[in-house]
């Protein structure tokens, strides 16, 4: 039987997991080694050293948390579609391959204790919001609060990881 190659890409999203799975702590080269089925020289091959890998499960994060979610709107639908069609993605994208509905309150809680993941959850805050404002003012929707409701109902919902988020999100665009 031949074992697949890893890529760096595998150790981002298995650090995801384990970040969402049991915090900062977790994010260990022997650990996760363990997690994949592997060797700390794995690790090393596609990563210089842990802060290297952190800076990076980082990134990898805000990529894949605004761009990832965004790419998927149908830009043929007009304003108000998107705008529904954004927050029912961003609820309903909890994939557990990278660490599902805990993997946010996880980084969360990790900012309050890491000045450059703090600073990665502004900066992904600002730029959420920022895109909600520009959709909402599309739409023609009130952009002074709509836009940070809509985001704090989002980041509350991740918080409960609460079954029907998509169904909390619909009744709360019906009322925008």
């Amino acid at each position: 039987m031949t074992k697949q190659r890893l890529n760096a890409e595998d150790w981002l999203r298995i650090g995801l997991q384990a970040l969402a799975r049991s915090g900062p702590s977790a994010l260990r080269a022997e650990a996760l080694a363990r997690d994949l089925g592997t060797t700390k020289g794995s690790f090393y091959w596609h990563f210089r050293d842990l802060p290297d890998y952190l800076e990076r499960l980082i990134r990898f994060w805000e990529d894949r948390a605004f761009e990832g979610v965004v790419a998927r709107l149908d830009g043929d639908l007009p304003p108000r579609g998107r705008l529904e069609q954004l927050c029912l993605l961003a609820v309903g994208l909890r994939d557990p391959d990278y660490g599902g509905a805990a993997l946010e309150p996880a980084l969360r809680a990790w900012a309050l204790s890491d000045k450059g993941v703090a600073e990665a959850v502004a900066r992904m805050d600002a730029r959420r919001i920022a895109y909600l404002k520009d959709l909402c003012h599309a739409a023609g929707l009130d952009t002074s609060t709509t836009p940070t409701m809509l985001y704090a109902l989002y980041v509350g919902l991740e918080t409960l990881d609460h079954d029907d988020a998509e169904g909390v999100m619909r009744a709360a665009l019906l009322r925008v």
